[in-house]
């Protein structure tokens, strides 16, 4: 009983181990755990971000794609012209046919002292019965002396004016040059333009040669002013994005297929995008005229003056018409007034500005709206004729009524 209580009383000696090495030991593995955990986590999150990425990129290289092919469809539709030509073929065809016009102008100083300067413009070849001649604008030539014309070979010739008419800024030039220098171009009416139709412009833009821009037709029936057409606007013109700068002047606007439906002429100082040409329909009525008579008398002529209608104005006058062509001024004697058209009677300030009221408003010519000076010179010079009677229909004390009026011939330029 003894031996059995000692044996089973006896334990065998517990062995103590330092805590603090086993604190340490936890913490070691948490750390390896805890890095396994962020690893496994920070691996799938930047994979998964990895595949956002390519994701991205290969949505963006899809866009780029996309966007390329939108571009080359566009290129296809303005740059691809008819019958499977492009900009650089109607370059190529058209390019021959435009010149380079320079002269001479003699000023004088003070005390009679000659100076000189040079002016240049553009011009294009253009094929009249029988004639070879070079179309430009009257403003290159006026008062020039030594006008000379180079071609596309690089030959330069002495040239004479032929015809000129400063109303319409219309010059025609003959050039003693061999028959093979002369590559005509078509010229087609205008009156098939649109806005929004594709134009390009070809001249010698500050002398560099052959130079092409492109555009497109902003407005129709515009009204400028140059100082060679003696106070009058030349009207009807065509406004173009095309670029043009000086030494443009004369060149052709061309369509699409090549052919010219304009003669570019002006452009607005310090404006973007702003250009003017003269439109093709005036040459074809006048070219006969200018080559065969060396002018052209035929402009029509209301003899008045006036301005645009605003609300302002229609306020002042107390009228319930604020559209519209205000009579200023009535030439004495002058169709207008034998028709008894009516102008301003009194003077006016409105917003710091002085307006002669009191004329009539010319709302219509044969039926036709008129807005503006705009229209009213554009009907006139697109339609109108000298010893032509037209119906002007006006607004009078607020009452619309309608006046014959026969036109007369434009006075020429003294």
């Amino acid at each position: 009983m003894r031996v059995r209580s000692i044996v089973s009383s006896y334990q065998e000696p517990e062995t103590k181990r330092p805590p603090a090495v086993l604190a340490v030991a936890l913490v070691l593995i948490g750390v390896l755990i805890g890095g396994l955990v962020g690893y496994s986590i920070s691996s799938q999150f930047f994979l998964s971000k990895i595949d956002e990425l390519q994701n991205r990129l290969s949505t963006l290289e899809n866009q780029v794609s996309a966007l390329q092919l939108m571009q080359n469809s566009s290129n296809t539709t303005t740059y691809v012209l008819e019958g499977n030509s492009s900009l650089s073929q109607l370059y190529e065809s058209a390019k021959d046919s435009v010149v380079l016009i320079t002269g001479t102008v003699v000023n004088y100083d003070i005390f009679y002292h000659p100076y000189y300067s040079t002016v240049q413009g553009s011009g294009f070849i253009y094929k009249f019965e029988d004639q070879f001649v070079v179309v430009t604008n009257y403003h290159v030539v006026y008062n020039a002396r030594d006008i000379n014309v180079r071609f596309r070979s690089g030959n330069t010739y002495l040239a004479i004016v032929k015809g000129a008419d400063p109303y319409a800024d219309l010059a025609v030039l003959s050039v003693n040059a061999s028959t093979d220098e002369f590559k005509p171009i078509k010229i087609v009416s205008s009156s098939t333009l649109r806005v929004g139709d594709l134009v390009v412009a070809i001249g010698n833009p500050y002398g560099l040669a052959g130079s092409m821009s492109s555009g497109i037709v902003s407005a129709l029936g515009r009204t400028i002013s140059e100082d060679t057409a003696g106070g009058y606007s030349i009207a009807n013109c065509i406004q173009t994005t095309a670029p043009i700068n000086p030494g443009n002047s004369g060149g052709p606007l061309l369509n699409l297929r090549g052919e010219v439906v304009g003669i570019t002429t002006a452009i607005v100082s310090g404006s973007q995008g702003l250009g003017f040409a003269i439109p093709s329909n005036t040459i074809l009525r006048e070219i006969k005229s200018l080559v065969e008579k060396g002018s052209y008398d035929q402009h029509p002529w209301l003899g008045v003056t006036g301005v645009d209608m605003t609300y302002d104005i229609a306020l002042a006058m107390g009228v319930n018409v604020a559209y519209g062509w205000l009579i200023t001024g009535v030439t004495a004697n002058g169709p207008a007034a034998k028709a008894g058209l009516q102008g301003g009677n009194k003077q006016v300030l409105i917003k710091g500005s002085r307006v002669i009221v009191g004329g009539d408003i010319v709302i219509g010519v044969n039926n036709t709206r008129i807005t503006g000076g705009d229209d009213l010179l554009s009907f006139l010079e697109e339609y109108a004729l000298p010893n032509r009677t037209i119906m002007v229909t006006i607004v009078r004390n607020n009452q619309t009524m309608n006046i014959p009026v026969t036109l007369g011939t434009r006075p020429p330029l003294t």
